[in-house]
């Protein structure tokens, strides 16, 4: 099967109530490591690299490392996908060279220009067989060259979607509704709550339209432990509730992203065969164990959060 796009991906994903992860890709273990998980379970997946992605791995490794997996798994149905395109050029080179799906990011920008950007974006796109996320609303964060202070986040307007997305065309959006990039998303000692009364009212204005969930990993605790108790010093990294990601799967949300978790999947994996052997220099015994992580995190994902499992068959 060659990439596809994700307008069939996200007809089931919203019709089932489920969604589909998007999981960001760095290098080749962290593509074996997705697409051995989404195989072995039958989910559908989005693998998705970033403007630091492409600038770390070269987007032609990129890529082919996705068309590798591919020619493993060729009953796979697999999505490459550009997440935070931060302008046209970017989304055009991307569309130009093999990526099925591009999100231009100008939610910084004022909302009209927001709208002009996209709807330039999508034309393009369109034109190409390419489908077109956008966002609208403003999370907090880092996420590689995605900086963004909490008091210059904003929560998605619902008045404002409609416009958006009948102006620009856009395939799907992703909206603000309290997550935000990055493993210290929450303050020590609050609790976590998404706003689904937001969701539920972007629903009523576009039904049957797929919502798009930035910044949603969650931050499994356990790795953090291992990182460290191996030498790390990740203190109060906070995720996004697990239940509430499921909640928001089995309403329109079709696409929820997933970086943070594999980082630190991996890195745990790192840093305790180093601790454990410092001898070691083998990359291959170090990444193996951050690999198999990376599976394990996207596997539970898939099963327990995603609800995707089999969706592929």
């Amino acid at each position: 099967m060659a990439l596809v796009t994700t307008t069939e991906m996200f007809k089931k994903a919203y019709e089932g109530g489920y969604a589909i992860g998007a999981f960001n890709i760095n290098n080749m273990e962290i593509v074996q490591g997705i697409t051995e998980a989404a195989h072995e379970l039958n989910s559908p997946v989005i693998l998705q690299a970033s403007k630091g992605a492409r600038a770390y791995a070269n987007s032609v490794y990129l890529v082919k490392l996705v068309e590798g997996a591919l020619a493993l798994y060729p009953d796979l149905p697999v999505a490459l996908h550009l997440d935070h395109g931060p302008d046209f050029e970017t989304c055009k080179d991307c569309i130009d060279n093999g990526f099925t799906s591009v999100m231009i990011d100008a939610s910084s920008k004022p909302f009209e220009e927001n709208i002009e950007i996209t709807r330039k974006v999508v034309e393009y796109a369109h034109a190409h067989g390419v489908v077109v996320e956008a966002e609208l609303g403003t999370l907090a964060g880092i996420e590689d060259e995605v900086k963004v202070s909490a008091e210059d986040s904003s929560y998605t307007n619902p008045d404002d979607v409609e416009e958006f997305v009948g102006k620009t065309g856009v395939d799907s959006l992703a909206i603000a509704i309290g997550t935000s990039h990055g493993a210290y998303k929450f303050k020590p000692g609050t609790k976590p709550q998404l706003r689904f009364d937001i969701l539920d009212e972007v629903v009523k204005r576009l039904p049957g339209f797929p919502i798009v969930l930035h910044g949603a990993s969650s931050v499994p605790q356990e790795y953090v432990k291992i990182i460290n108790e191996h030498g790390g010093a990740l203190k109060d990294a906070i995720g996004v509730p697990e239940d509430q990601l499921r909640e928001a799967a089995r309403s329109a949300v079709c696409k929820i992203n997933i970086d943070s978790d594999l980082r630190l999947g991996m890195t745990a994996g790192v840093r305790t065969v180093f601790s454990e052997n410092p001898a070691a220099f083998d990359p291959r015994e170090y990444l193996k164990v951050g690999r198999k992580n990376v599976k394990d995190i996207v596997a539970h994902k898939i099963k327990d959060v995603l609800g995707s499992e089999g969706a592929a068959l």
